[in-house]
């Protein structure tokens, strides 16, 4: 995770939210209603590409609660490359750019539906699951860990409706960057050579 801060009301974080085709760490299987057993997890490369283009708008927000606007309004970007889930998400407001220059951001989370997976056993008490087609809602910026998160990578379910929302925490380190703000120019330059060539 990289901040840069802009301004007093304005800041950037970029890094990657989730990687591809990598195993997560060990999650029980009560984090996933279909699992049988405890698990690793993978997103298989493409993934995140298939799910952000079909998706209208997927929100950017705080600790998966407040919305601090998303990919419809540029305050969110998002892409997939061969590593995984990249993020660049610009914060408005003194409140969270204080945040940022606390270093107080302790990772990503984002918030999906699984629309469908496989599963393999990879020894009588583990196996894993690949995620192959998900519905991503949000990405979530997140200054303080759950009190279930015990490893960098962990889950929950949400039921929403009838529609059960799965969410992945990954705790990370914050780099902070502090830009020096831009000056207004001086226009006393540029009125000296108007009186020059109005002469």
């Amino acid at each position: 995770m990289k901040i840069e801060v802009r301004s007093k009301s304005e800041a950037v974080i970029s890094g990657y939210v989730n990687a591809v085709a990598r195993d997560s760490r060990l999650l029980p299987k009560s984090m996933c209603a279909k699992a049988p057993k405890p698990f690793y997890e993978q997103t298989i490369p493409g993934l995140f590409t298939n799910a952000i283009k079909k998706a209208d708008n997927i929100e950017l927000r705080y600790n998966h609660r407040k919305t601090l606007g998303g990919t419809k309004d540029g305050v969110l970007k998002l892409r997939e490359d061969n590593i995984g889930l990249w993020a660049e998400a610009t914060l408005h407001g003194e409140d969270m750019v204080e945040k940022a220059e606390k270093g107080e951001f302790r990772g990503w989370s984002f918030g999906f539906t699984e629309l469908r997976d496989s599963w393999e056993d990879i020894g009588p008490e583990t196996c894993r699951r690949k995620l192959e087609e998900i519905e991503l809602h949000e990405v979530s910026i997140l200054d303080k860990l759950p009190a279930y998160i015990g490893t960098s990578v962990a889950s929950v379910e949400l039921r929403e409706g009838n529609e059960v929302v799965e969410l992945r925490f990954i705790d990370d380190e914050a780099e902070v960057e502090k830009l020096p703000e831009k000056k207004a120019e001086s226009c006393e330059w540029y009125r000296k050579q108007i009186e020059i060539l109005s002469l």
